[in-house]
């Protein structure tokens, strides 16, 4: 079945953005102060836990005093498994630009300044920044086994065990976070090869189409799916259509004529615009805390890029 780049890469950013709009709820569970728990059983003062999470900029509290201790590794695990859920959509994308820039496939172009040389092999240029990101989705998985492992079999209340935790998920963040610097930077340099795509429409990739085609002319399916495969298994070929045809033959929504982009970008506003909200939350309460209670500047139209009303042609 033929597919196209803008249905590839359609596919990667929805899967992306899935993720990333999961945060909100991951960000709930961030958005609470533990403060006032104490060693996991609250103390006998009166204190005003509501109070300081406000002015800590919380949204709420861990409300049982018990929960604070108890659920330790909990949210680490949580964030950890955000990360590795990003990390996993991140490689697949570098792999298939692993496969695809390859000599056996050559459908992407990789640039000369994300590549490497080879120790031997003069004209080669290898993947490494792709690889590299491959690699970090992997170790994620690694961290966040760390912290399930670490928390998994602890009774109730402190234990000195929960010191470990720290390690593997700054270090999960820190890889989440130079995975999505790398492939921010590496994405928009690739190219694609038309030519090396197009070829790779003969032969098979187009029989279900001829099917298609026979079935809208009035043939039955079955039929129609016989003739075709007798005839490839006799060495016929048939003519490749133009991308024009492939495209309108394609409508549904979804399909590789039909990519629904409009929505797409509606989605990534509203992320960007929520996370941008938490930003600003968070930036305000740092700013209370050190005794500056100026407002903040608006930076809400700066975050959001400008996305044209329909795809480009």
């Amino acid at each position: 079945m033929p597919s196209s780049a803008g249905l590839w890469a359609g596919a990667l950013a929805e899967g992306i953005l899935d993720t990333v709009e999961s945060l909100a709820a991951l960000w709930a569970q961030v958005d609470r102060s533990p403060l006032g728990s104490a060693a996991g059983y609250g103390v006998p003062l009166p204190l005003k836990r509501q109070v300081v999470a406000r002015a800590l900029g919380f949204a709420g509290l861990d409300l049982n005093v018990a929960t604070v201790q108890g659920g330790r590794g909990k949210l680490e695990a949580s964030v950890l498994f955000w990360c590795t859920q990003l990390g996993h959509e991140l490689a697949r994308l570098a792999q298939d630009v692993i496969l695809f820039a390859g000599e056996e496939f050559g459908y992407l172009v990789l640039p000369a300044a994300l590549a490497t040389g080879s120790s031997i092999m003069p004209h080669k240029r290898n993947p490494d920044l792709f690889e590299l990101t491959r690699g970090r989705a992997s170790a994620l998985e690694g961290d966040l086994i760390a912290v399930l492992q670490i928390k998994g079999k602890l009774s109730g209340g402190y234990h000195r065990d929960f010191q470990l935790l720290k390690e593997p998920l700054m270090r999960g963040l820190e890889r989440t976070g130079g995975m999505l610097e790398a492939m921010t930077l590496a994405v928009p340099l690739l190219e694609v090869d038309r030519e090396r795509s197009s070829a790779a429409l003969a032969g098979g990739a187009l029989a279900t189409d001829e099917v298609m085609r026979r079935v809208e002319a009035g043939r039955p399916f079955r039929t129609a799916y016989r003739e075709v495969a007798g005839e490839l298994e006799g060495g016929r070929g048939f003519d490749a259509p133009s991308s024009d045809q492939i495209i309108a033959r394609r409508k549904s929504t979804g399909g590789l004529g039909n990519l629904g982009l409009p929505e797409l970008r509606s989605r990534i506003r509203r992320s960007l615009a929520w996370g941008a909200r938490q930003r600003r939350r968070f930036d305000s309460a740092l700013r209370k805390l050190a005794g500056n209670t100026a407002p903040l500047p608006r930076r809400r139209a700066a975050l959001l890029p400008r996305f044209p009303a329909s795809p480009p042609s």
